[in-house]
């Protein structure tokens, strides 16, 4: 270790967040949980084929008409 070399620098944020999973070690499992919610979901690809094959084109001006 060099004579010269400063301690590494933890932000405020990091302290907090660091003590606050001390404080509640079962945070880390609530937080993967929460995330499977509306995250982590299996995607089936036939289904986003077939809504990206019905897409229907939008008009520069959306509310321009065909009538010139």
């Amino acid at each position: 270790m060099s004579f010269f070399r400063r301690p590494d620098y933890r932000s405020d944020t990091t302290n907090f967040i660091n003590d606050l999973k001390k404080q509640k070690p079962e945070l880390d499992q609530q937080q993967i949980a929460g995330r499977a919610l509306l995250w982590d979901k299996d995607v089936n690809t036939e289904v986003w084929e077939d809504l990206r094959a019905g897409r229907v084109e939008q008009q520069p001006y959306v509310y321009q008409t065909n009538h010139s």
